[in-house]
């Protein structure tokens, strides 16, 4: 299908910036905020390199909405509407329950140390549970699953990204592990009562074209 056809559909995407605002006004929130970590938070190290992953997360999630758009529509609208209701309850929480992870002191040089550095110092350890970097990314590979003639490759690299994006948010200390749980607990759920929603429309419109 030609871009003039799809893009009724890509402007859905304007919902993102809007979404990244809010977070930001939330972000500057001066609430009191609660430690959640648990244990075996404190054994997992910190990984100076993981934060390539954790910016890829940008494009990754921006991407893969935009292929998904050309390769199906309609499951491009479900993870789009999957990702803005899981992001809106979870500023829901953010405004009422805000949780902090502590944050290791950044030492050293070079490229990496530079990103994490900028990372720490343009979005504050708050907004944590649960982790929309997690969510969204979760909400991609999940709909990959529901992609027709998805090259294999391209559905592998989807998984194997998606799972050092989420791994990502533990190792350069972003979040812990109740906020990653969370998110794709989160998502799982709002994502099957999506398919299931329009699983039942279209069963109905059937039905009623049978009559």
């Amino acid at each position: 299908m030609s871009i003039k056809k799809k893009l009724p559909y890509l402007l859905l995407l304007l919902v993102m910036p809007v979404l990244g605002m809010i977070y930001t006004v939330l972000n500057e929130s001066r609430s009191r905020a609660t430690q959640i970590a648990l244990p075996i938070d404190d054994t997992i190290p910190f990984i100076q390199e993981f934060v390539v992953p954790y910016i890829i997360w940008y494009a990754f999630v921006f991407g893969y909405l935009v292929y998904f758009c050309f390769k199906d529509t309609q499951v491009y609208v479900k993870t789009l509407i999957t990702i803005v209701i899981g992001e809106l309850i979870c500023f829901f929480i953010y405004f009422f329950y805000q949780t902090t992870v502590p944050r290791p002191t950044i030492e050293g040089s070079g490229v990496f140390v530079m990103l994490v550095k900028y990372i720490y110092a343009h979005d504050r350890p708050v907004n944590c549970f649960p982790s929309i970097h997690v969510l969204t990314t979760y909400a991609i590979m999940l709909a990959s699953f529901h992609i027709k003639n998805i090259h294999r490759m391209n559905k592998y690299f989807i998984h194997v990204m998606g799972s050092l994006i989420i791994l990502s948010t533990l190792f350069i200390k972003q979040h812990v592990i109740l906020d990653m749980i969370a998110s794709m607990f989160l998502v799982a759920f709002i994502y099957g009562s999506v398919f299931e929603v329009y699983r039942i429309r279209v069963a109905a419109k059937r039905k009623a074209g049978v009559h």
